[in-house]
């Protein structure tokens, strides 16, 4: 209930804010997926970008602090979307990465209570919508390139 509570002032007193997220995808196809304490369903990982830190920057450091994985090398911008869901006045930079390890004797963050891997073909009923929009372009992106 506290999380909650801290979540909600978090978004009422701030400014406009820039998140990250990261579609981390492993080579069998599968997804990673946490939930958070403080709201239901399935998301992907990540969080608010620092005053003047970069977007890549602040992937890697939610990532690592999230849900204890380190990106290898470059991750892909996906994109960047309005995310009227959480406040109106947020945008998330969504990244793909394919290339990532677990950090080891490092445990998720208190934010998330659970954090999992799917199979793009067998996503949670739970998903949320941004997150399910963005694994759905992932694949249709996927698809077309298959297709050239």
């Amino acid at each position: 209930m506290l999380s909650r509570l801290l979540h909600l002032f978090f978004i009422l007193t701030r400014p406009m804010t820039l998140g990250v997220r990261g579609l981390l995808i492993t080579p069998d196809k599968t997804v990673l997926l946490v939930r958070h304490s403080y709201h239901s369903g399935w998301h992907m990982p990540g969080g608010g970008v620092h005053r003047g830190e970069a977007l890549e920057a602040a992937l890697v450091r939610e990532i690592q602090e999230e849900v204890a994985f380190n990106i290898i090398g470059k991750p892909k911008l996906h994109g960047i979307f309005f995310n009227n869901k959480v406040s109106k006045r947020d945008h998330v930079a969504v990244y793909i990465c394919e290339n990532f390890e677990e950090i080891p004797n490092q445990k998720s963050s208190w934010e998330i209570s659970e954090c999992q891997f799917f199979p793009l073909d067998s996503l949670p009923p739970e998903l949320d919508g941004g997150t399910k929009a963005r694994i759905f372009e992932y694949l249709e992106k996927q698809e077309a390139a298959l297709s050239w």
